[in-house]
């Protein structure tokens, strides 16, 4: 029995040998076109009829190994992984190593239909809205709809965030046409033309950094109907009313795959102001990224702004608007662009302004009555040249801006007569050029290049002469004359080096910038025989500023091998060297600072559509020219300014956190933020105010300013009621200080908001929309014993639209404003409009009636209580207007 067992042992070792030396062992491994491991990619040996071998999937380095049968002919080797097209390559059993490259393909997630009810459809970081589930027979534009889909927020400047944050970048089929000045195209484009709304997370429209370089930007995309794409489109309105209004426009568009352009001329003088079709939506982070300050306008007409009403509601106009934007697509992957408009303005304000300012001291108080005109002059041209290849990239960009500004003011204030003209000629030219290219080693090196000129000159002029006592000796004059002017010329160049691996970035950056700067003001004094002279003893400026900053740069971006987890560090140290000098005061200074402003941020996949990012900030900088001019400037009739202090050293340190939710095939998006910062500055702003001038001057005194925020959105679409609603909060709170009249005023300042809409489609023919916009201001000073000031608004906007017998389209808004402040008595005011429009099809032409401001209010009145100021405007407004306008579209 025991010679059986052992010969059975034997035996199954011996089958095992035979079995072990039969097969053959191979690896390998997985790797995508980033060159980035692929985990978890199925490997399998396949016969030729198709049956499975042997199998195996590869680890979390992208390897694998697979053991292969012996007497097996014909075999193929399979890699497939989700996302990406499947490889093969043949077997031979020579060949012990494979390596696979997978190239990526697009998934398309199942889209969810509910009884033919809006859908959404997600494809990796793209999530495409159909625009025409959203629409409805009164919308025009493609503004219009937008604003109603779940997850996009539209503001009242146009301006386009989803889920909580401002998109980058606006395509029109891929191309940039307009580039942030994206309300061009969302009040131009007729939503006919419109297939697709896109929204892409992640964006990065330079090709060669795709899968190189972290992104957490938004842009949108809109794709074109094909029947559009084949003709010149656009329309042609002109429109006539009462009382002597009129409202006329026409333009011409076409988007095809070589070329894309929006032209259009417009005119009116109705409250509709052109220039909101400029607004550049993304300006702050562009200035912030040059990191080059541009002469800001030193002086102004008055002390009043405009009042919180939309601007069609207050605005009196005439103005004319050409805009020409044409894209061409040379070759592929070439595009030249260019941007050009001119716009013609004259605006009208009227009103009177009663201030009272509560100090320690005393209180302080003035009025003024206010006759405004402007006459505005906005001319800007840019060319583009664009080259986006996988392995290249070359962007450069000529602009120039020539915008004069004339503005002629009757005024009485503090029961004085005042005229007042004031001319701004602002003049902008630069060049930016970004050049990137591929070295042998798969490095990126990037060349960067901005060159700026820019020169903003002023001049004031008052008749007659104010304020005796202070200006010309205390003896009358005829008028007082401010001019000022600041030429600037400013460049910043660097160099970098890009070096990629599968889960790290590394960027290193070195370069420079230079930036001269002069400020040259008087304020004179002009006697009756027009001889003229200094008004103080101190009112010339012949400033000179000069500032070099030499920096480097160190940029890591990790990401993980399955993405879940993002990280950025940047490490940017710099030497900056600042001097300036006015001869007319001693005035020679320079500053040598060595400053490291690190960054961090982070950001966590918790699931496929939802993330949490935080992001933190350390910032050292010096102040700019208009920290340091000695020379007092009257700004504007009453605020005379000055300093006398070091230049302004402030150091930053921001922290930001936040987190997205979304369910985009359920259409439920949901975002929340916090965000706090601290500012130390070793300067603090000192006011002498009386019934007849503010006096500043800065002064060299630490000063702290803390702030606060909380804010969050949700928006959901809700496909039984065919109805999208929307919320918000938001919560801030800041903390300073300034000097009045000597004494030390700790502010504290609180700001609670809510908003809330709803976007429905009753049915076919019915559509109803409603908002709600609620803040709240808490302020409140220890300098007094005056208990915390409240200022509550709510403004509510209701809409309602009807279709009637299928060309007959009936709209009626309203909209409600209440505000109520400590201690004052509560203001109210309702505006309504009516607008009927009637489709002639067969000659593809609308007539519309319209009414604006039915109720024909003319004069509204806001009042403003904060800690220790009370203010109350009376503004003059259009009464109702009357319009019949007819639109031709082609």
């Amino acid at each position: 029995m025991k010679i059986m067992i052992k010969l059975l042992i034997s035996l199954v070792f011996v089958l095992f040998y035979l079995e072990s030396s039969a097969q053959t062992e191979v690896s390998g491994s997985v790797k995508d076109a980033k060159n980035k491991p692929v985990a978890s990619a199925t490997v399998t040996l396949k016969s030729s009829d198709g049956k499975i071998a042997a199998y195996s999937r590869s680890n979390d380095k992208g390897t694998f190994t697979l053991k292969v049968p012996a007497n097996t002919a014909a075999l193929t080797l399979e890699v497939s992984s989700l996302g990406y097209k499947r490889e093969v390559l043949p077997f031979s059993e020579l060949q012990k190593t494979y390596n696979f490259t997978l190239t990526d393909a697009a998934i398309d997630l199942p889209t969810v239909v509910i009884n033919n009810r809006p859908k959404l459809k997600l494809n990796g970081d793209t999530l495409s809205y159909q625009l025409s589930d959203f629409s409805n027979k009164q919308d025009r534009v493609l503004g219009d709809v937008l604003k109603k889909m779940p997850g996009i927020e539209v503001a009242a400047n146009g301006k386009i965030s989803y889920n909580g944050k401002g998109i980058s970048n606006f395509y029109i089929d891929g191309d940039n046409l307009l580039d942030d000045k994206y309300n061009i195209a969302t009040r131009t484009i007729p939503k006919e033309a419109v297939d697709k709304v896109q929204v892409i997370e992640n964006d990065q429209p330079i090709k060669m950094l795709r899968g190189k370089s972290n992104s957490d930007d938004v842009a949108l995309n809109i794709t074109i109907k094909d029947e559009a794409k084949l003709k010149l489109i656009g329309q042609a309105s002109l429109g006539a009313g009462l009382p002597s209004h009129f409202d006329e426009s026409a333009n011409g568009m076409m988007f095809n795959k070589r070329y894309k352009g929006i032209n259009y001329i417009k005119a009116n003088n109705t409250g509709k102001d052109p220039a909101q079709d400029l607004i550049s939506h993304n300006m702050s982070d562009y200035l912030k990224r040059l990191d080059g300050s541009k002469p800001n306008a030193m002086l102004s007409s008055g002390a009043a702004g405009v009042p919180d009403l939309p601007q069609n509601r207050y605005l009196f106009n005439r103005a004319g608007l050409i805009n020409v934007n044409n894209l061409f697509n040379l070759r592929k992957e070439v595009q030249l662009k260019t941007n050009i408009y001119y716009m013609k303005d004259r605006q009208q304000r009227d009103y009177n302004k009663y201030t009272e300012i509560y100090l320690p001291t005393g209180d302080v108080s003035y009025s003024e009555n206010q006759n405004n005109t402007s006459r505005p002059d906005l001319f800007h041209a840019q060319a583009n040249l664009n080259v986006n290849r996988d392995k290249s990239y070359l962007n450069n960009t000529f602009m120039v801006d020539y915008n004069p500004v004339n503005y002629q003011v009757g005024l009485i204030t503090n029961n004085a007569p005042l005229g007042q003209q004031l001319n701004q000629k602002m003049f902008d030219v630069s060049n930016e050029l970004s050049y990137m290219n591929t070295l042998k080693s798969g490095k990126i090196y990037y060349i960067y290049s901005y060159l700026n000129y820019a020169n903003l000159p002023e001049q004031l002029s008052i008749t007659p002469g104010l304020n005796e006592p202070q200006f010309n000796n205390g003896e009358p004059y005829a008028r007082l004359t401010q001019n000022s002017k600041a030429p600037s010329y400013y460049t910043n160049n660097y160099f970098s080096l890009k070096h990629a691996s599968s889960t790290l970035v590394q960027t290193y950056k070195t370069g420079f910038s230079l930036q001269s700067k002069q400020l040259i003001t008087t304020l004179n004094a002009v006697q009756a025989n027009n001889t003229s002279s200094p008004a103080t003893t101190n009112a010339v400026n012949d400033l000179d500023w000069n500032r070099s900053n030499l920096y480097v740069e160190g940029i890591y971006e990790f990401k993980s091998i399955d993405e879940k987890i993002q990280a950025t560090v940047k490490l940017p140290a710099t030497y900056q060297n600042i001097n300036y000098q006015d001869p007319g005061y001693a005035l020679d200074q320079t500053l040598e600072r060595f400053y490291l402003n690190p960054g961090l941020s982070f950001k966590y996949q918790t699931g496929i559509e939802n993330y949490v990012q935080l992001s933190y900030n350390k910032r050292n900088e010096l102040g700019t020219m208009d920290d340091i001019y000695r020379g007092g400037i009257l700004r504007n009739y009453r605020s005379l300014f000055a300093n006398d202090a070091p230049l302004s050293e402030k150091k930053t340190n921001g922290a930001n956190l936040s987190f997205n939710y979304k369910k985009a095939i359920t259409m439920f998006f949901f975002s929340l933020q916090a965000n706090y910062s601290q500012v130390n500055l070793n300067t603090i702003s000192s006011s002498v105010i009386t019934d007849n001038l503010q006096q500043r001057i800065v002064l060299p005194f630490e000063n702290d300013i803390e702030s606060y925020g909380l804010s969050g959105s949700i928006s959901k679409y809700l496909f039984s009621l065919k109805t999208t609603i929307s919320a918000g909060l938001s919560w801030s709170e800041n903390t300073a200080n300034q000097i009045q009249n000597g004494e030390l005023l700790p502010y504290k300042n609180t700001n609670n908001g809510f908003k809330s809409g709803i976007q429905t489609k009753i049915n076919n023919n019915i559509n109803f929309n409603y908002s709600i916009n609620y803040n709240q201001i808490n302020s409140k000073t220890s300098a007094n014993n005056r208990a915390v000031t409240r200022y509550d608004q709510i403004n509510q906007q209701v809409e309602l639209s009807v279709t009637m017998l299928n060309n007959v389209f009936v709209n009626l808004t309203g909209e409600h404003l209440y505000t109520s402040q400590s201690g004052q008595n509560s203001l109210s005011y309702l505006f309504s409009d009516l607008s009927a429009r009637y489709k002639f099809n067969k000659i593809r032409t609308d007539l519309e009636l319209g009414v604006t401001n039915l109720a024909n209010i003319k004069t509204y009145r806001a009042v403003y209580l904060s800690s220790n100021a009370f203010t109350s405007g009376t503004y003059e407004i259009p009464g109702r207007i009357a319009m019949l306008k007819a639109t031709f579209n082609f």
